[in-house]
């Protein structure tokens, strides 16, 4: 299995059999002299930073008998919720990504959770059967207390911007850790001289599983 790779943007554009309400990118990822070729969501394209910046994108690899496809993913977060879509009976990959790609982590959790098929069906692909059947089988898995509270785990910390914390919050939550756990983590972690006035997320990561490990 391929869990992230990290290289330089060789190439980003919009995939032949694109379509307009549900538009898929195909990412070029430079590894080494090594080319990588994964499909992402439109959303993903946008965040990216220009060709030639060092990125790390998470993966999945879908294995079929004639072909393999990376898919790629900017938060540990958003992979496991993709992973979590395509088990469901009935969503592909491609509904998968449209989801996502839609409606984001947090609002499409929140869909879920609440039930709100209504929302979810706003989705290309994704009929009122779906959208019901993606709350009946999701809604106990993502209520228990990990991504259906993203956002609610804000600790009073002005080193980081909203955006990156709402980023630590995301990734600790798909790796099995409480909301409580990371808010005192975030908290405790907030006064090492090491993060003063850094945005880097990785070194927040790591820093903040030594502290829940410890």
């Amino acid at each position: 299995m391929i869990g992230f790779l990290r290289g330089a943007i060789a190439a980003c554009k919009a995939a032949d059999s694109s379509r307009k309400n549900n538009p898929v990118y195909w990412l070029t990822l430079d590894v080494q002299g090594v080319g990588y070729d994964l499909q992402i969501t439109a959303s993903t394209a946008n965040k990216l930073p220009p060709v030639g910046t060092d990125v790390q994108i998470f993966t999945h690899l879908l294995v079929r008998e004639d072909q393999m496809t990376l898919f790629g993913f900017l938060s540990l977060a958003e992979r496991e919720l993709f992973r979590q879509l395509i088990n469901v009976s009935g969503i592909g990959t491609q509904v998968g990504l449209a989801l996502l790609n839609s409606l984001g982590i947090q609002d499409l959790v929140k869909a879920i959770v609440s039930g709100n098929t209504r929302v979810l069906s706003l989705t290309p692909g994704v009929g009122t059967k779906t959208a019901e059947r993606l709350a009946l089988e999701l809604k106990t898995k993502l209520a228990d207390g990990r991504l259906a509270q993203v956002g609610e785990t804000r600790s009073v910390n002005s080193l980081i911007s909203n955006a990156l914390q709402e980023e630590l919050e995301m990734t600790l939550l798909a790796l099995g850790y409480s909301p409580l756990e990371i808010s005192n983590a975030l908290n405790a972690i907030a006064s090492l001289p090491i993060l003063a006035k850094t945005q880097n997320i990785e070194l927040w990561i790591k820093e903040a599983i030594a502290w829940l490990s410890r």
